[in-house]
This record gives structure tokens, C-alpha cells and sequence, in this order.
């Protein structure tokens, strides 16, 4: 499941959204349980969000803007566009974040995950038509996510506590910086920089990224309202556990490193009998 509520905003807007919530939170700090509760200091530090009376209000911030705008105009989107149309709007863009795959799988040390991200993104950018169609999966050439944020987890960087930002929702200071770093490394960033199509290509390209990923999520936020007694705090878990889940399978994936152009799947089965002799 992709991670519930997060957004592609520019990196200016990103950093104000961090300092106006890291202002509020030296007024609304949790109050950390008396030392002789153990099990409540065992909890607040499981938690690990000191910054939860803060939090909680964005929350709520969040929801109403989620309510009344964000929720119906994905619906309508989703409504609106057949299923085969959306499916190529999220191809799309998904091959536009190639760039940034290749760069954090480069530097997380995964030679095999990046030639899979390099050859997805020559293979759908040509015979998939910009990426359109994924016709990199269909000849062996696995998708698969990561960010800046997933790299400096998997050089153990720490968390740090859980914030709930303006708009971008759940996160956590690493995530929160390897968000602006994405940014900041991704090619189309910088390409014809400050001209009036480049903005609204980033403009238009946010707005559809958006619709993308709230209209794949309706039916998930809608069950968590509707079913938690603590929609913030199952929100909060869900995070954490998506997470924690895509840094597990990075940390995983230890796949040969073998020429760029052998699909992964291919590969796989060519060799199945003798994968755990493959030097890593």
C-alpha cells in the first residue's frame, strides 16, 4: 500500500510547512509519564511522538481539507476517467520518477535494483510511449519504490519522532528531508528551470500525482474513519508500518548483480537451482 497522504510539493513549501510545525511543537509537546510508571515510559517512547498535541491539530487541519476538497475531487476523478486512462495518467508518472529510483538505488549499493530502474525507464519512455504502457514489467523488468528517505534508512540513519505535517500528512524528520531531497536530485526539477512550461509541467505534474494517489487510496481512508476509534493514531501505524515494510524489503533484496540488459525474472528462473551459490 503506497504511504497514506504524502504529496509531491515543491521543496520551498516543504521546508516552511516543517518550521511552522516544529514552532508549534515547542507549545505543544506530549507530557512524558512520571518515571516511576514504566510501562506508560515504555509506551510514550514506543510511540515516539512528543509532538502529539501539535500533531493531532494538523491532523485535523488535514481532514477538513481532506474532507471538503481533496476526497471529492479524487472521487470525481475517479468517477470521471475510465480505469485503463488512470492506470496510463499513474504509468506515466511513475516512469517520470525513474530518475530519482535510479540515484537512490545507486546510492543505497543495489547495482540490481538500478539497472532494473534504468532499463524500466528506457524501455517505457520508447516502446511504452513516454510510459504509458509498462512494458518493462511484462519482459522481466521489475517495478519497485524507494526514495532518499529509504537510503538514509538503509544506512541507518535514524527516524527521529513522528510529525504530521501541513498537507504532506504522516512523516518523521528523515522522511521529511529525504522528501526535499527527491526533489531537489530529480532531473525534471532543474530542466528549463523558472520558464512558464516548465511550471506548469511541475504544477500539472503535482495536481496529477496528487488525484493519483488520493483516488488509489478512497476506499482505505474511508474504512480507517469509519472503522478506528483513533483515526490519528491508526493513521500513525500505518505509516510506520509501510515503512518500515518497503525498508525491510530493500534491506532484502540482495539479487545477484548481473548484466543490465537480463530481466530480473528471467534470470531468477534460469538460475533458480544455484541462487544461493551467486556471489552477492
Amino acid at each position: 500500500m503506497r504511504a497514506v497522504y504524502r504529496r509531491r510539493l515543491p521543496s520551498r513549501l516543504l521546508a516552511l510547512m516543517t518550521v511552522v510545525l516544529l514552532a508549534g511543537g515547542l507549545a505543544g509537546c506530549a507530557t512524558p509519564p512520571p518515571a516511576d510508571d514504566p510501562d506508560a515510559v515504555a509506551d510514550f517512547r514506543q510511540t515516539n511522538d512528543p509532538l502529539e498535541p501539535t500533531n493531532r491539530v494538523f491532523y485535523k487541519i488535514n481532514d477538513g481539507l481532506d474532507t471538503y476538497v481533496m476526497k471529492p475531487v479524487a472521487q470525481a476523478y475517479r468517477d470521471v476517467l475510465p480505469a485503463p486512462v488512470r492506470t496510463g495518467i499513474h504509468n506515466v508518472l511513475d516512469n517520470l520518477g525513474g530518475p530519482v529510483r535510479l540515484t537512490n538505488d545507486s546510492l543505497q549499493g543495489k547495482p540490481r535494483r538500478a539497472g532494473d530502474t534504468a532499463m524500466r525507464f528506457l524501455i517505457n519512455t520508447t516502446a511504452g510511449l513516454v510510459g504509458i504502457f509498462d512494458v518493462a514489467k511484462k519482459v522481466g523488468y521489475p517495478a519497485h519504490d524507494t526514495d532518499f528517505a529509504l537510503t538514509l534508512a538503509n544506512w541507518d540513519v535514524p527516524e527521529g519522532p513522528f510529525l504530521f505535517l501541513p498537507i504532506l500528512g504522516p512523516s518523521n524528520p528523515r522522511d521529511a528531508a529525504g522528501y526535499g531531497a527527491d526533489i531537489a536530485i530529480d532531473p525534471f526539477t532543474w530542466i528549463g528551470r523558472g520558464t512558464t512550461p516548465q511550471k506548469i509541467g511541475s504544477w500539472t505534474r503535482t495536481a496529477f500525482n496528487v488525484l493519483d494517489e488520493r483516488s488509489g487510496l478512497l476506499d482505505v481512508i474511508d474504512n480507517v474513519k469509519k472503522t478506528a476509534l483513533d483515526p490519528y493514531a491508526t493513521f500513525r501505524s500505518l505509516y510506520r508500518q509501510n515503512r518500515a515494510g518497503k525498508l525491510s524489503t530493500l534491506r532484502a533484496d540482495s539479487a545477484a548483480t548481473i548484466p543490465i540488459w537480463w530481466p530480473q525474472g528471467q534470470h531468477a528462473g534460469e538460475n533458480r537451482g544455484s541462487q544461493d551459490q551467486t556471489p552477492r
